[in-house]
């Protein structure tokens, strides 16, 4: 089954670095999809900030994601904040595997780092609430001689340790 739940709230409270600025537990949004022709299912920010053009920030979501085991959830900014603002993952492109969730390391939360890459000067503003991202679930396939057998626990970088 797909499905986007919130983490718990002992994992959301020490991820959310003491919190006085983040969204309240409660008041986290599921992502989902704003039509019914959407492709991606939007993922909202848990803190307000101002972003001034070169600058990074990384913060928690509240979210996990639960996959079938042939399914990724591909993470990517919102059109709007590229357009805008040249706003970027860092990563690019962010890759949630299916064997993320509920992983020994952190529960499957899935953090946004994002920077602010406008060349006018621009200052990004995002308010509390606000759409940040998209993510979109997307089936994969296997090669026929795949043979992988490794066993996740926990986020960038765990696989290749």
């Amino acid at each position: 089954m797909n499905k986007f739940e919130k983490v718990s709230k002992k994992q959301y409270d020490l991820d959310a670095w003491g919190g006085k600025h983040m969204a309240d537990y409660d008041d986290i949004k599921l992502p989902h999809r704003a039509t019914k022709c959407s492709a991606g299912y939007d993922i909202y920010a848990t803190i307000g900030f101002e972003l001034p053009p070169g600058e990074s920030i990384k913060f928690p979501t509240g979210i996990k994601v639960s996959l079938d085991d042939n399914k990724f959830l591909m993470v990517v900014p919102r059109s709007s904040l590229g357009f805008k603002y040249r706003a970027q993952l860092d990563n690019t492109v962010g890759i949630i595997d299916a064997d993320y969730y509920n992983n020994s390391n952190n529960e499957g939360h899935i953090w946004v780092k994002i920077t602010n890459d406008s060349k006018r000067g621009d200052m990004l503003v995002v308010n509390k609430g606000d759409a940040i991202a998209q993510g979109i679930i997307l089936e994969y396939f296997k090669t026929d001689d795949d043979n992988a057998d490794g066993v996740r626990n926990g986020g960038l970088g765990s696989t290749s340790k």
